[in-house]
């Protein structure tokens, strides 16, 4: 069989987006289980509630809903598991002192594979303001506005 290369998006979560003041952005690799991986291939999973958080020294990825396999048996996997993150231990470091800082979050921003390897990019987020939530929403739909009277204009 030969091997992928590139990137497939599995999801993306732009809600992160929505909530969050995004910095300092990571990639990091994901213990899987087998039945995980085939339902990732179909792009089924949420990353809505997921975070990372340290323990031990060692990464988790908490939160991240992967759906049972349908065609799978008796050994398939559970759905919401805490999943290893497979980081450096100076990345490790970095997000952890991240998260010592008043009010950053590790968040996961988007699951994909990477030359047939799964890897999710973490970033810090700090949470955002409603006031700061209203003022992105009005100038996005400014743009989109301007976008569609500029549309108009040239036809």
């Amino acid at each position: 069989m030969a091997r992928q290369t590139g990137e497939k998006l599995i999801v993306d979560n732009r809600r992160a987006r929505h909530e969050y003041h995004l910095s300092d952005r990571v990639e990091a690799g994901l213990v899987l289980q087998g039945t995980e991986v085939k339902v990732l291939r179909d792009g089924q999973a949420t990353l809505q509630q997921a975070y990372a958080e340290v323990r031990d020294g060692e990464a988790w990825l908490v939160g991240l809903h992967v759906p049972e396999y349908t065609q799978g048996n008796r050994s398939n996997h559970e759905p919401d598991r805490p999943r290893k993150l497979l980081l450096h231990r100076k990345e490790i470091e970095r997000l952890q002192s991240g998260v010592a800082e008043k009010g950053f979050t590790v968040v996961p921003t988007r699951l994909y594979f990477k030359d047939g390897r799964v890897k999710v990019e973490l970033a810090l987020g700090r949470g955002k303001e409603l006031r700061d939530k209203r003022r992105d929403i009005a100038t996005r739909d400014a743009k989109r506005q301007m976008e569609r009277e500029l549309k108009s204009i040239r036809r």
